[in-house]
């Protein structure tokens, strides 16, 4: 299978999207520079005709463009109505540099403020801009500005621009959002299929350096598959904009729920052979892999089949096959003596959790996938959405309205003629999330200066031949392309490189370009400042202290997902504990990627290597819980099933074992959480001092604590505590379940999930190990002078009164 994240699929893309955007700027410029005078004297503002290109078909489908039609005339009729009224009430002649500021702020901060379904990001990109040019050009106009058909034209920009967008998304072909997730979908099918086969040859290889290399090529495919999974979430979008609403109830991808189940498993497998230390693997029979192979051609039977469905979800498969593999994973009827062979059938327990899953059939309409829902869940959902859509989003509307209005008042007064520009930049790159707001408005003027200083030198070679001139907008098309995937730059210095460009060679009767192009650099900085400046007043916390926050909050959910270990039916549930820790685990990958990028000033260096190695030990104890979460629903569901044979045995012995691991790892999480909560340790140390309490442990003088920490624990102990657990499964087992037929399915389930379990609880052990290992490095980078102890910084912090 081809690398999907090649260098000719790179190129690939790049070209796509650029001929795109360049097709449809094309059009914009026959249009305004070539057009007929009644209809260049209707597109007064062929700036924006340009920017509405870019914000629409920047790389997009041709149901996102037609989505963004859409957006653009809600857009239109969100700012250009209002305008239009009162620009007649107050009248341009009357417009000062401060009103029309204070104008623009409050039109700002209706429209962002506004709740509203149809409130895309696009949208209120589109609207803002329009805001900024029709009032800001009324007051450059003064009383020769029309209060209707001003307005009235700008919205005719705006429409030429969307409608170049479509245009160009037809010609010479449409690029369909259909078949991009068609096709992505065949490739993300047989990245799946050779994933499990990488992994199915690795257990069955005879020495460690080929299983390794397996693995390592399983892993590479992994990565080439977030890149696919991007591209159909994408799209997922576009697609109802592309099919008729009676059609949209149909699915044409698998669930992404599915789709990541199935991606957990197979790093369960991962994780399984990463483990195993000594090939071949000795419970591994001829049968075991003959079976094994077959497994795998089943599942890449399901995915084929899947390819053919419309639903895309529906897994049929031969009858015989389904028997034959079932009866493979019956052939395990032992639980393993030593704690060496748990990750072979930990990864036996993958294979079968993989099969059950192929086995499974997803809803195939919404009505249905409803019906499947919690219905607690969806009562939260209506009450998330009922909040979100009454109460107003007013502190993004604030920063907005304020930092549009602060970038007008200053451009205007550096430069009436060319204050517009100050504001405009503000306005088309607003996000109502956060940002690392210096790195991205350093991107932003980069690609700004460069954008421009190509169209001046575009404009100097070509100066007398205007199709020329605009023809060399090709070239920096696809370079821009290249851009906005790159790291250096991304979206943000992409865009900002080609509108500067577009700008330029794409208009004429401006003046000299050089003086255009410099006053366009000039009020582009004010404007970025003002926005850095309001950024920073109404978010003061840098994202490497909600990266520590968010850390606390992923060890308390850990905590509490690990207090749900048990046996014993009635526990807190263990998938909704997983499921909200994934969801704080995705959140602080999110913080760490914006701390990373964050300017250190003088601030102390964010510790991205320790931090990302935390993020990756939580994402793995994440699956692991996942995996234990199955474990448990099986085993609990046959103790109650058998309620009176299995009593004695979870009651006297197992639940013991699985309580010892459990009260250790919780204890140990806890103090690294509330280590993490702490502001510093010269913070702890003055509360101790103020509360008059002494807390020398290496003297004696400390108050007395339950904290055990898993770094308590040597090797040996690990060992002697799985051993254990095992033996008492074995024991458990053996005398529960007789050598009938009938009996032979379950035992074979009981002895995969025990087995599973076994090995879950050893990995948590050693992973708590790691963390605690990181989090002793963060501290310790923390407080550089400082001799750090994590037991006796725990000490410490429960000695303070709450």
């Amino acid at each position: 299978m081809p690398a999907i994240g090649g260098s000719k699929a790179l190129w690939r893309q790049s070209l796509t999207s650029a001929s795109r955007t360049a097709l449809a700027c094309t059009i914009v410029g026959c249009i305004t520079l070539f057009g007929p005078s009644p209809v260049q004297r209707i597109i007064t503002f062929p700036a924006f005709s340009y920017v509405t290109v870019i914000l629409i078909v920047n790389d997009a489908v041709l149901g996102d463009t037609l989505r963004g039609c859409w957006l653009a005339l809600y857009a239109t009729a969100q700012s250009i109505g209002p305008a239009i009224l009162s620009l007649w009430l107050i009248g341009p002649s009357r417009l000062t540099r401060g009103t029309t500021s204070l104008a623009v702020a409050l039109a700002a901060f209706v429209v962002v403020a506004l709740p509203s379904e149809w409130t895309h990001l696009i949208a209120t990109r589109i609207a803002l801009g329009e805001i900024v040019i029709v009032y800001v050009m009324a007051y450059v106009n003064g009383a020769h500005t029309d209060p209707i058909m001003h307005p009235l034209r700008l919205a005719a920009s705006c429409a030429i621009g969307a409608f170049a967008c479509v245009l160009a998304l037809l010609i010479p072909f449409p690029r369909l959002a259909c078949r991009e997730v068609k096709q992505n979908n065949k490739l993300l099918a047989q990245n799946t299929i050779e994933r499990l086969k990488l992994l199915v040859n690795a257990i069955c290889e005879e020495d460690k350096i080929a299983a390794v290399a397996s693995v390592s090529r399983a892993k590479a495919l992994a990565t080439c598959r977030t890149e696919l999974l991007h591209n159909i979430a994408r799209c997922q979008e576009g697609v109802k904009w592309e099919r008729p609403p009676f059609l949209r109830s149909l699915d044409m991808s698998p669930s992404r729920e599915r789709l990541e189940e199935v991606d957990t498993t197979l790093r369960g497998m991962e994780m399984a052979l990463r483990t195993i230390n000594s090939f071949p693997v000795t419970i591994l029979d001829k049968d075991l892999r003959h079976n094994l192979n077959r497994l795998e051609d089943h599942f890449g039977l399901t995915i084929k089949n899947a390819q053919h469905n419309i639903n895309g979800c529906s897994l049929t498969v031969p009858e015989p096959s389904t028997k034959s593999i079932t009866h493979f994973l019956q052939s395990l009827q032992t639980i393993p003596i030593a704690h060496q062979d748990m990750p072979s059938f930990f990864f036996l327990f993958c294979a079968k959790l993989l099969h059950k899953k192929s086995m499974a059939k997803s809803p195939t309409s919404i009505e249905e996938k409803q019906k499947d829902e919690n219905p607690s869940e969806s009562k939260n959902q209506l009450a998330n959405w009922s909040m979100t859509s009454t109460i107003p989003k007013l502190i993004p509307a604030f920063k907005c309205s304020l930092s549009l209005g602060l970038a007008v008042l200053l451009g205007l007064i550096y430069s009436k003629q060319n204050g517009i520009w100050a504001g405009l930049p503000v306005a088309i790159s607003f996000v109502s999330s956060r940002e690392p707001t210096l790195s991205i408005a350093n991107v932003k003027a980069q690609g700004t200066v460069m954008g421009t200083v190509y169209g001046v030198l575009g404009c100097f070679v070509f100066e007398r031949f205007l199709p020329i001139r605009f023809l060399s907008l090709l070239p920096w098309f696809i370079f821009t392309s290249f851009l906005q995937r790159s790291r250096m730059y991304g979206k943000a210095g992409g865009i900002s490189a080609v509108i500067g460009a577009v700008l330029v060679l794409g208009r004429k009767n401006y003046g000299p370009p050089s003086e255009f192009a410099s006053a366009r650099i000039l009020e582009t900085f004010i404007g970025l400042s003002c926005s850095i400046l309001v950024d920073l007043v109404f978010v003061p916390k840098r994202a490497s202290s909600c990266a520590k926050i968010e850390l606390a909050r992923s060890l308390a959910s850990i905590h509490d997902s690990f207090g749900s270990l048990s046996l014993v039916v009635g526990k807190t549930s263990l998938e909704d504990n997983v499921k909200k820790l994934r969801k704080q685990v995705n959140e602080l990958k999110k913080f760490v990627a914006e701390a990373n990028q964050e300017p250190n000033l003088w601030f102390r260096p964010f510790h991205s290597s320790c931090y990302n190695k935390l993020v990756k030990l939580l994402s793995e104890l994440t699956d692991l819980l996942h995996f234990e979460a199955h474990a448990l629903k099986i085993l609990r569901h046959e103790f109650q099933r058998n309620e009176t044979s299995w009593k004695e045995a979870v009651e006297a012995t197992l639940e013991p074992n699985i309580g010892n691991v459990r009260e250790v790892i919780c204890s140990s999480v806890k103090s690294f959480e509330e280590i993490c909560e702490i502001k510093s340790l010269r913070f702890l140390e003055e509360e101790l001092e103020k509360n008059n309490i002494n807390c020398d442990l290496e003297s004696g003088k400390s108050p007395k604590s339950q904290i055990r920490l898993v770094s308590s624990l040597s090797e040996d102990d690990v060992e002697r505590a799985i051993e254990s657990y095992l033996q008492n499964s074995r024991n458990a087992v053996d005398t529960i379940y007789g050598s009938e037929e009938g009996e032979r399915e379950l035992k074979s389930e009981v002895c995969l999930s025990l087995s599973a379990l076994g090995f879950c609880l050893s990995a948590y052990m050693r992973k708590t190990m790691e963390i605690e290992e990181a989090i002793k490095e963060l501290v310790q980078w923390e407080n550089p002078s400082r001799e750090i102890n994590l037991y006796h910084i725990s000490c410490k912090i429960h000695a303070v009164p709450k």
